[in-house]
């Protein structure tokens, strides 16, 4: 069976949860016997194999712009891979959806990995969040499968377009600390201080985290991690507020830091309002942090309630009260961590993951098998 993966940047590159994504499905579905061709921003990518890990590779120009690239080199690649005689076509992002309706047109099988609810995030106003939403609803109407990342997600596609989906969640590895020496780079120790990884954009709150910080009388530093990469009023705004308590780390891209960073923090702050099963906050569970997070139903589900959350609002001063519990109530923050990276082997791993989305696969086009 061939399957096309379109929608990301492209593999081996990893930046971001979609090619986290692809860098774990693709080559576990190659594993299984299944043809895959991932479809990579031919810009990205100096080097060119034809084959990396069991995973075939196809590069794709776009027109290299803030808005048109990613669409652009979705339809292109759309085109080559119908061309190309593959069975089923996996895109993620549904601002993918509309190239839906030519593989609809080609008698292709599709699936579309749905991921969060982008016509709700603030940097997409106006005519953007518009296009998002009608590119969401094309998807639950065009595509033969819809894969959400968390029951939430399913039920809201179910509510606001009438639509099911299948449920396959996103993954985690466990990590544990092995050169904790490393956080000296940026005067850390152990435990010294609360994390926070995302992009510096409105709906992930890091505006909200730092106010809510500075408000306490903590000892321990908030260290920030992650920016945009480009020139932002909100970013600007955001790094402005700090002082000598906030630690801003801009982008890592060493895994070997941003581990230890994970492993050793005090507690995670997790202020992401819009994704399903996100990345980041699987990460913290993985290193068996302590989580604060933003009072979502997303979080919730992941968290599994009250188990491994403690959660606050973004009214004023609730996410202070929350750290203040964590300083004051030590047996608090042990009960929170307790069975953390036992959920995330049990229910987020990736050789689970990766037999769903074979058993998906496979299930879609009858006796025909992984080839």
């Amino acid at each position: 069976m061939k399957v096309a993966i379109l929608g990301t940047r492209g593999y081996p590159y990893v930046y971001g949860g979609y090619e986290t994504f692809v860098s774990r499905v693709a080559p576990g579905l190659a594993e299984k016997g299944f043809e895959v061709t991932v479809y990579c921003h031919r810009g990205l990518f100096r080097d060119r194999p034809a084959i990396v890990n069991g995973v075939r590779l196809a590069y794709v120009p776009a027109i290299e712009h803030k808005v048109l690239s990613q669409f652009t080199h979705s339809f292109l690649s759309t085109i080559h891979a119908l061309a190309s005689g593959h069975d089923i076509l996996l895109f993620v992002n549904t601002a993918n959806g509309p190239f839906g309706l030519l593989a609809k047109w080609m008698k292709r099988k599709t699936v579309m990995n749905t991921d969060g609810l982008e016509w709700l995030r603030p940097k997409w106003k106006g005519l953007g969040a518009k296009y998002f939403r009608w590119a969401s609803a094309l998807s639950a109407r065009v595509f033969d499968v819809l894969v959400a990342d968390a029951v939430a997600m399913q039920d809201i596609y179910q509510r606001e377009f009438g639509r099911s989906s299948v449920v396959i969640a996103y993954g985690a590895d466990v990590i544990r600390s092995v050169k904790p020496e490393l956080l000296s780079t940026y005067g850390l120790t152990a435990g010294d201080y609360y994390l926070l990884v995302g992009r510096m954009v409105p709906d992930n709150n890091a505006d909200i985290i730092i106010r809510e910080f500075l408000a306490t009388s903590s000892k321990r530093k908030l260290v920030v991690v992650g920016d945009v990469p480009y020139e932002d009023p909100y970013a600007r705004r955001v790094k402005a507020m700090g002082n000598d308590r906030v630690v801003f780390t801009g982008y890592i891209c060493d895994v070997e830091m941003l581990n230890e960073l994970y492993c050793n923090a005090f507690a995670y702050i997790h202020g992401h309002e819009f994704g399903g099963t996100n990345p980041t906050l699987l990460k913290a569970m993985a290193s068996g942090s302590a989580i604060l997070a933003l009072n979502t139903v997303f979080n919730r589900e992941v968290l599994a309630g009250d188990k491994h959350g403690l959660y606050f609002e973004k009214g004023l001063n609730d996410l202070a009260v929350a750290i203040r519990i964590t300083e004051e109530q030590p047996e608090r923050v042990a009960l929170l961590k307790k069975g953390i990276r036992e959920r995330v082997q049990s229910e987020y791993n990736w050789p689970k993951i990766i037999d769903q989305y074979a058993g998906l696969l496979a299930g879609m086009i009858p006796h025909s098998g992984p080839k």
